[in-house]
């Protein structure tokens, strides 16, 4: 019986970590650290080589009422609407990941700034909504901007 007891004390320690013994501090970290670093490569790189690199195979982007599907279709948009001189930084207010540690999801502020023909600077402030999936190699991508 005290077998019993303790093999069914072992099972429910092993089996009661929220994310299979991972730390979820540790992973939404990870995810700040990868949204803060797209950030700043869309910044110091250009948005197009921002998306291009954080970009899962399989991403989505809504834009305006349109979905732009997978990695290639992505690449494409970002190429054929490429504004000169514009700048988008962001910073996420919220991170989520999911208990089995392969996804997550992010939102916060955004700021996207711009010159007209005229060479006058706009600037838009809005939220974003990010899904990150963790990829074979380890990285997180987003599927979903």
């Amino acid at each position: 019986m005290r077998n019993t007891v303790f093999f069914l004390l072992l099972f429910l320690v092993a089996c009661s970590g929220s994310n299979s013994g991972r730390d979820m501090q540790a992973l939404k970290q990870e995810i700040e650290d990868t949204e803060l670093a797209f950030s700043r490569m869309a910044v110091d790189s250009g948005i197009e080589a921002a998306f291009r690199a954080y970009a899962a195979p399989d991403a989505v982007m809504k834009r305006g009422n349109r979905l732009i599907s997978g990695y290639d279709s992505v690449v494409d948009y970002l190429d054929k609407n490429r504004q000169k001189g514009a700048e988008l930084s962001w910073t996420p207010d919220f991170i989520s990941v999911s208990q089995s540690g392969d996804l997550a999801y992010t939102y916060g502020g955004y700021v996207y700034t711009f010159p007209d023909s005229s060479g006058v600077i706009h600037k838009q402030e809005g939220f974003f909504h990010t899904v990150w999936k963790r990829q074979p190699d380890g990285k997180w991508k987003f599927v979903w901007d």
